[in-house]
């Protein structure tokens, strides 16, 4: 067993996978875990084969044959071998096992399985040959996370789904994760819908079951939240499958085939400015964290971040609480003026910052447009505040500033004042008027804070918050639309 151990060890280390990170594939190296067939022969008959981790394995047969009722005992099992190197354990039980047995669930959540692919696929090739965005991912498995009622409302559920990288085509929810592979199968067989050179998405670990019905499928792209196993990334280079785990708000890991990835398509970050996040509100209207809110299988501050990263090589989160966000690769530096409101953010961002720029936006405005923020940013030599100008006035939490302005804030800072707009006589400010605005966000979404109850469920429900001055008001369909399409990320 001590062997075994050892065996198992190595498999968890060293394999080479990829990282998609803030626009780009990096080579990185991932432990995987490892995934062990035990074929089980009892009183000379092949009963099973158990899919498990390959540790501790005489407690796994012996518990399995007590919980299906075979012994009561030790005095039960009169034997018990098992065979590392060839995935065997040979049990001999007082008594007969049952003429009539069956299937038994083990405990990979399948039947026992061929870990070798069928002739079909491997004479085949590999499966068909299309690239999937970075942004295609990421879409699915929010659409995956928003279908997944029972999931969320109590755990016990898992889901699947099937797209072609522009849409969801099919759903599937079960207790068990195969399961529900099996049942987007039977659906595209009765409905017509194509699987091969599919994207596939699922809540739980992708296992050799789940590689080998996909490959059955033609499957291009397996997605999870969480990781694969090691004979499941076997399986997947054999049959041509990308594989993706640990999909996030803004990464994922590539595991096998990172060619299919197509992330050069992403637009150049913008030079000379850094991303700020303030996330230090009080939320009082709220009564939360608003940082913190879900939405689309994400949190405000994760849309957010990912958006920024996409946008900008430096990201800073201002915030007292840097715990909260830990999981969010980037720096969180506090305010040097506490209980000071958001114009103390601008300050500890523009002190902070390594960029003679920043762009800032608050923890509450998940629905930002890329091109509105580029537009912004290419104006910045025209002053050291570059805003915006909508219909309610200036959007001081979603402007440019320069680090000339730093005196001049911290001059207002020391009075006791608060108010963003007060050190504005000091510096150059120049507005983008509402204009503008209409051309490039006709919704007037992008700067929209969500501040009470009633404006986040009408976010959830894909309510737009309303148009900036110039733009006709869409219909409920288009808003509704529009406001769905503000909250997806896209790369660049």
């Amino acid at each position: 067993m001590a062997e075994r151990a050892e065996k198992d060890m190595e498999s968890r280390s060293g394999h080479r996978i990829f990282r998609y990170e803030k626009g780009a594939l990096h080579p990185r190296e991932r432990g995987v875990v490892s995934e062990f067939p035990l074929r089980l022969t009892v009183n000379g008959r092949e009963l099973a084969t158990l899919v498990a981790s390959p540790h501790q394995l005489n407690f796994l047969v012996a518990g399995f044959f007590r919980l299906q009722g075979f012994i009561q005992n030790l005095d039960d099992l009169l034997s018990l071998g098992i065979c590392d190197d060839f995935g065997a354990a040979f049990v001999r039980i007082r008594g007969e096992v049952p003429d009539q047995l069956r299937p038994t669930l083990t405990s990979g959540c399948g039947t026992g399985i061929a870990f070798d692919l069928p002739d079909h696929v491997t004479k085949s090739g590999p499966a068909e040959e299309r690239s999937f965005t970075p942004a295609a991912v990421f879409d699915l498995m929010r659409e995956l996370a928003r279908k997944a009622h029972n999931y969320s409302a109590h755990g016990g559920i898992h889901s699947a789904a099937l797209g072609d990288g522009r849409e969801l085509l099919l759903y599937a929810e079960d207790l068990g994760r195969h399961n529900t592979l099996d049942r987007i199968a039977g659906e595209a067989l009765f409905k017509g819908v194509e699987t091969t050179g599919r994207m596939l998405v699922t809540s739980g670990r992708i296992s050799t079951e789940m590689v080998a019905k996909s490959a059955r499928l033609g499957i291009a792209l397996i997605a999870s939240r969480t990781s694969p196993t090691d004979q499941a990334m076997r399986l997947a280079e054999e049959a041509g499958i990308t594989l993706v785990g640990y999909v996030r708000a803004d990464s994922f890991e590539v595991y096998t085939h990172p060619q299919r990835i197509s992330a050069e398509t992403a637009l150049p970050r913008i030079q000379g400015v850094a991303g700020v996040i303030l996330a230090g509100g009080e939320s009082r209207r709220m009564g939360c964290d608003k940082s913190l809110l879900p939405i689309d299988g994400a949190r405000f501050i994760d849309h957010i971040y990912r958006r920024m990263s996409a946008l900008f090589e430096e990201v800073i989160i201002v915030t007292n609480s840097p715990g909260l966000y830990q999981d969010i690769p980037c720096r969180k530096v506090p305010d040097t003026y506490l209980r000071k409101g958001s114009l103390a953010g601008i300050h500890s961002g523009l002190f902070h910052a390594q960029s003679e720029r920043i762009f800032v936006v608050a923890c509450d405005m998940p629905l930002l447009s890329a091109e509105l923020i580029r537009y912004i940013c290419e104006c910045g030599d025209e002053g050291d505040v570059v805003i915006p100008k909508a219909e309610d006035g200036l959007q001081p939490l979603h402007a440019l500033y320069h680090k000339s302005c730093l005196p001049a804030v911290e001059e207002v800072l020391e009075t006791g004042r608060r108010r963003i707009v007060e050190f504005f006589p000091k510096v150059r400010v120049h507005p983008i008027d509402s204009r503008e605005l209409a051309r490039l966000d006709p919704q007037g979404v992008s700067f929209r804070n969500i501040n009470t109850p009633q404006e986040y469920f009408a976010l959830r429900e894909g309510q737009s918050p309303g148009p900036v001055a110039g733009a006709q008001r869409p219909s409920t369909q288009q808003r509704t639309t529009d406001a769905a399409k503000r909250l997806t990320p896209r790369s660049g």
